[in-house]
């Protein structure tokens, strides 16, 4: 534990860097499609559009392919040696490739009736729905390349490198970035519509997500061979993994789908409002749940592959805690600051005063599910290691019918509020049955450290908040003024003098996570020096 703590603390820290470049990237992305696209027709068309491939995605390439390939793919590193694992990424990746070419080829003839069915509204204007069948064909292909990285991703991961795998998803709004900004102006000289070179940049993004691992691989060995082993107990074990994992993913999108459902209901803007709080909300996840969820997950494979137990129960414990470190202070600090937050970030153009009001209730609502969704990364991957798939497939489902019939309760007392609370108490539900099996099945998950680390967490995270609330307040009217520039040093002083609380705090109580953290960036400098 001595030598592992520090180990995925660093990996952590490693891919939570890459994870927020890749982040702040696509904040930028956001803003280069809005100054030339806005909100209109063609945009709508391209969100449409992407959303096809992006549904595969979500059910199909990053979820439950991960989940199931890492494990296998770990095992067989520690088991049986490298030319053995290589032999199964070859399979796994040609059989990827071979799935999603069928599947974009069916998504190339069902086109019309997906687009349909997602926005048939769109008819109404005239050369929308074309547009948005047209750019849902251009971007199909995406899904193949997407794939293909996370496959790449969870090897490198198993190999012990994090950095390039979490900093391969920035290329994706690198690409849009450059080709937006570069060839949109030149559109009706290169004889094109500019939405069809947005569509255009997602496959040089996709291809380029490939391309950025792929040297990587190959200087640790891997040989890319166009072959499927069909015999292959790994690849079987892989496939079997997948199946639950997908039904999990696609309960996910259902849940998803009917709280678009109720919200439709609650009037004007409720949908939005929702989306933007969860995307605020769901930022620190992928920051810090994401992070040490990667780094955790093939330490704990290899663990599980030699049996050590007892050292799986002190890694997956060091990991929650780790987590708890970076997103229960998130949590107090979206509550505290929803509406700072939201006014900086969004409240321009036609976002207004009360639509930042309305997104930050639902963000207060949604910011207690930061952990719940964290502690489910951590622990669902310890059951694809273990070979126990359907246990966090089950729970998850069972999470969604019991979010389904909180959220029609609750949305008749609370609104759309009461969709974002539902949601939360259903993310905190799900993690703790998942957590409290995973416990039976490993004879305990060091409870008490967990525990220990949440109370001295939570005491130093309330007197951020405290700290927070008062700065808040107290700068407001110090530096009066609606510019956005007075807005976003406002919110900046406020949330540097919380942070130093924060430490300040936790340094006191003796958390022991901050102290390895500190410990760990102490040495690094004195390295240096």
């Amino acid at each position: 534990m001595a030598d592992s703590a520090p180990r995925l603390a660093r990996s952590a820290g490693v891919t939570g860097l890459a994870t927020m470049t890749s982040r702040i990237l696509g904040l930028v992305r956001e803003q280069v499609l809005a100054y030339y696209f806005g909100a209109g027709d063609a945009m709508d068309a391209f969100r449409v559009a992407f959303r096809v491939p992006n549904l595969l995605r979500d059910l199909f390439a990053e979820g439950a392919m991960s989940a199931a390939f890492v494990p296998t793919f770990t095992s067989y590193l520690t088991r049986d040696g490298r030319p053995r694992a290589w032999a199964l990424a070859n399979s796994v990746l040609n059989g990827l490739i071979a799935v999603t070419a069928v599947l974009v080829v069916v998504g190339f003839l069902l086109a019309p009736l997906l687009v349909r069915t997602f926005a048939g509204d769109f008819a109404l204007v005239p050369g929308k729905l074309e547009l948005t069948i047209y750019l849902a064909r251009l971007v199909l292909p995406f899904l193949t390349f997407v794939a293909m990285a996370a496959a790449l991703m969870g090897m490198l991961n198993a190999l012990g490198h994090f950095f390039v795998p979490a900093v391969a998803p920035a290329t994706f709004n690198l690409a849009s970035i450059v080709m937006v900004m570069a060839l949109v102006p030149f559109a009706d000289t290169l004889g094109v519509q500019p939405i069809v070179i947005v569509a255009a940049a997602t496959i040089v993004g996709g291809l380029a997500q490939v391309a950025l691992q792929w040297p990587a691989l190959v200087r640790e060995g891997f040989r890319y061979q166009p072959r499927i082993d069909v015999h292959d107990e790994g690849l079987r074990r892989v496939l079997l993994l997948m199946g639950p994992g997908t039904v999990g993913l696609a309960a996910t999108q259902i849940n998803i789908f009917v709280n678009t459902i109720l919200a439709t209901s609650e009037g004007s803007g409720a949908v939005s409002w929702l989306e933007y709080a969860f995307r605020l909300m769901y930022l620190p996840i992928g920051l810090f749940g994401v992070s040490v969820a990667t780094a955790s997950t093939p330490a704990v494979s290899r663990l599980v592959v030699t049996r050590e137990f007892g050292r799986v129960r002190e890694t997956i414990a060091h990991a929650i805690s780790l987590m708890l470190l970076l997103n229960v202070p998130a949590t107090i600090g979206l509550v505290v600051l929803a509406e700072p937050i939201v006014r900086v970030i969004f409240e321009h153009g036609r976002f207004t005063e009360a639509d930042t009001l309305s997104t930050a209730s639902a963000l207060r609502f949604y910011a207690g599910g930061l952990i719940g969704y964290s502690v489910v990364r951590i622990v669902s991957p310890a059951f694809y290691a273990m070979g126990q798939a359907r246990t966090p497939v089950m729970v998850s489902v069972t999470s969604v019918a019991v979010n389904v019939a909180l959220n029609i309760w609750l949305v008749q007392w609370m609104g759309f509020r009461g969709l974002a609370l539902g949601t939360t108490i259903t993310a905190i539900l799900n993690a703790a049955i998942q957590l409290t099996l995973l416990g039976r099945t490993l004879h305990g998950v060091n409870l008490a450290h967990i525990t220990n680390t949440f109370v001295r967490v939570l005491a130093a995270s309330l007197v951020m908040g405290v700290v927070a609330w008062s700065a808040d307040r107290v700068l407001a009217d110090l530096w009066p003024g609606d510019a956005l520039i007075m807005q976003t040093l406002r919110l900046g002083v406020t949330m540097a003098l919380a942070v130093a609380a924060l430490g300040g705090t936790a340094w006191a109580l003796r958390i022991p996570e901050l102290t390895e953290a500190v410990r760990m960036v102490t040495r690094r400098f004195r390295r240096r020096a």
